[in-house]
């Protein structure tokens, strides 16, 4: 898959995608130029100067004055994905998975599945590591499951898939796709130059439909209906792969779930504590109240909207839910869609503080916020980790 690269680059964005795109273009002899919104660099136009190549991070809109100033010259616009794609030896067999939820599950208990049948695999992209530096450490023969959002999926031009997997469709990112036809077509794209695209059944989609009722060989360790769907889906593509049952059982019966992912955190006082910081939607926050629907819940949700609802949050409040402690600028919408059991306490820390006060033996205090962190928070592991730590405390 190795292709002829640029000679002069300019990366945009920093983080952790295009530091590892500069790193592996440097790596390769090319010229290297960067830029980032943190320093003010991201509207220099002159740094387009002799570039053969714009490489954006995930994190950059189309809206970025040097990704619309490239475009307008006439020079290529990358992924990073797509650069990872084209540094990947010949003989690599590539998976990617996409979808609105499950992803990061998804992926991993995929990978946990080829570990246990034995076969070289590594895992790329989102919340994995960057294909740009997966790539220099795989060789011939290796699985990569790459975990690929809308953000990475925009600017692809030869990324070839030889499965390619969508989980589910549902409005997300409206704030920077604009509307959901977007979105839908950011995330289609990763069918294009695919072997194999396996599709929801009853999507409508052409493909190799697989099922959420897919039967399994052993029943997954991780909890949640929506957990089902995610190991149906991994089980449905090992099975396409040649995996066998006998490995995917032992991936289904050991694998403990994601961090940020309904994650048990404690038992304090006989109240749990499960984080599920990840949940930055509506519709997650909305499995995650469905996953204890038979138990008495204290939620803690809020923070930046997404240019959702929050009616279908206040409608999946089953009578199980005693109070909604509600967080960050969307606090307000939210308590306007809950009613009466809506506890406005503004940041994380009071809203712990308050739920410890108030639950009971017996008590679930899930965070679950439904919204995006970066009104208070770098990002949802931020907000997870500080979570815990607010927990731990309650230990002490």
């Amino acid at each position: 898959m190795t292709t002829d690269l640029p000679g002069r680059a300019l990366v945009v964005g920093r983080g952790l995608s295009g530091e590892a795109a500069a790193g592996a273009l440097r790596g390769r002899g090319a010229e290297v130029a960067t830029a980032d919104r943190e320093d003010g660099t991201d509207d220099d136009l002159a740094l387009l100067d002799g570039v053969d190549v714009l490489v954006k991070s995930p994190g950059v809109p189309a809206e970025n004055p040097l990704v619309a100033e490239a475009r307008a010259r006439g020079i290529p616009v990358w992924s990073e994905v797509e650069l990872g794609y084209r540094l990947l030896p010949d003989g690599v067999r590539l998976v990617g998975i996409t979808g609105t939820k499950g992803k990061t599950t998804t992926v991993r208990l995929l990978g946990t599945m080829l570990d246990a049948a034995g076969w070289s695999a590594r895992l790329a992209g989102n919340e994995q590591p960057p294909l740009s530096e997966v790539a220099d450490e795989v060789e011939a023969g290796t699985w990569v499951v790459c975990e690929l959002t809308s953000f990475q999926l925009e600017d692809i031009h030869t990324l070839a898939l030889e499965v390619a997997v969508l989980l589910n469709l549902e409005p997300d990112h409206l704030d920077r796709h604009g509307t959901f036809d977007a979105y839908r077509g950011a995330k289609l794209r990763i069918f294009e130059r695919a072997g194999k695209a396996l599709v929801p059944a009853g999507s409508g989609l052409p493909g190799i439909e697989w099922s959420a009722d897919e039967p399994l060989p052993a029943e997954p360790r991780i909890p949640g209906a929506h957990n089902y769907e995610n190991a149906a889906a991994a089980t449905r593509v090992a099975r396409e792969l040649g995996v066998p049952d006998r490995a995917i059982s032992e991936a289904l019966v050991s694998f403990p779930g994601v961090q940020h992912r309904l994650e048990p955190i404690a038992e304090v006082n006989g109240v749990r504590w499960i984080n599920d910081s990840k949940a930055t939607t509506v519709s997650a926050a909305a499995r995650a109240l469905a996953a204890y629907a038979d138990e008495p819940v204290r939620l803690i949700a809020g923070g930046r909207g997404k240019g959702q609802s929050f009616g279908p949050l206040g409608a999946a409040l089953g009578p199980n839910v005693k109070a909604a402690y509600l967080i960050g600028e969307a606090a307000g919408e939210i308590a306007a869609a809950v009613g009466a059991r809506a506890v406005v306490v503004g940041d994380l820390a009071a809203a712990v503080e308050r739920a410890a006060s108030e639950a009971q033996p017996g008590d679930v205090v899930l965070l679950s916020p439904a919204c995006a962190s970066f009104d208070q928070f770098t990002d949802f592991v931020e907000r997870g980790e500080e979570f815990r730590r607010l927990v731990q405390n309650l230990e002490g």
